[in-house]
C-alpha cells in the first residue's frame, strides 16, 4: 500500500499489531481494529498532552473540563452538577470528585439552589475564572501544537469523521 509516486505512508504500533494479528489469525477481519485502536492511542497520546499542559496550572484535564464548562456557560459562571455530568461523559462520582478538589484549590464553591433547596449549583470563583482565563490560550496553542501533522482541511476531515461516528454512537447534543 503505497502512496502515489512511490512514498510508503510512515507505520504506527498499530500497523504492526494489525501485522501480527493477521498473521495470528488470517482468517479475521482485523480492519476495525486498526480504526478503534488509533482512536484509542490518539486519546491517550493526547490526554499525556493535556496533562503536561495543565500541570503548570496545578489542575488536571478533568478539573479544566470542569472549570471550562462553567466558564462556557457565560456570566455569572454558575452551573448544575447535572450539566457537568451530561457534558462529560464521566460517571456521577468522578464529578463530585473534581468538584470536591476544586473547592478545596478556591477555585469553585457549591452552593444550594435558591429555587430548589434539594439542588446544588456549582459556580466558578474569581480565582477560579483568572485560571480558565490564564489556561485558555495557551491550551489551544497546546491542541494546535499536538495537531500540527495535520493541515488545516486534514483537521477539518478528521473532525466530521469523529462527529459522524461519535453521533452514531449517540453522543449527541444535551438540552
Amino acid at each position: 500500500m503505497s502512496k502515489p509516486g512511490g512514498a510508503e505512508p510512515a507505520r504506527d504500533m498499530m500497523d504492526e499489531v494489525q501485522r501480527l494479528w493477521r498473521r495470528a489469525r488470517p482468517d479475521d477481519d482485523v480492519g476495525p481494529m486498526g480504526v478503534v485502536g488509533r482512536i484509542q492511542r490518539a486519546s491517550r497520546l493526547l490526554e499525556q498532552g493535556h496533562r503536561d499542559y495543565f500541570r503548570q496550572f496545578d489542575i488536571d484535564d478533568g478539573e479544566f473540563n470542569v472549570l471550562a464548562t462553567i466558564r462556557r456557560y457565560g456570566s455569572p459562571y454558575v452551573v448544575s452538577p447535572g450539566i457537568l455530568l451530561k457534558t462529560s461523559y464521566i460517571k456521577a462520582a468522578a464529578i463530585t470528585n473534581r468538584v470536591d478538589r476544586l473547592v478545596a484549590k478556591g477555585y469553585v464553591t457549591r452552593q444550594t439552589d435558591p429555587d430548589n433547596r434539594r439542588k446544588v449549583r456549582v459556580s466558578l470563583t474569581p480565582e477560579g475564572l483568572e485560571l480558565v482565563e490564564r489556561a485558555f490560550g495557551g491550551h489551544v496553542a497546546n491542541e494546535d501544537r499536538m495537531l500540527e501533522a495535520l493541515d488545516s482541511g486534514e483537521r477539518e476531515q478528521l473532525a466530521g469523521l469523529m462527529r459522524k461516528l461519535l453521533v452514531s454512537l449517540g453522543d449527541v447534543p444535551v438540552d
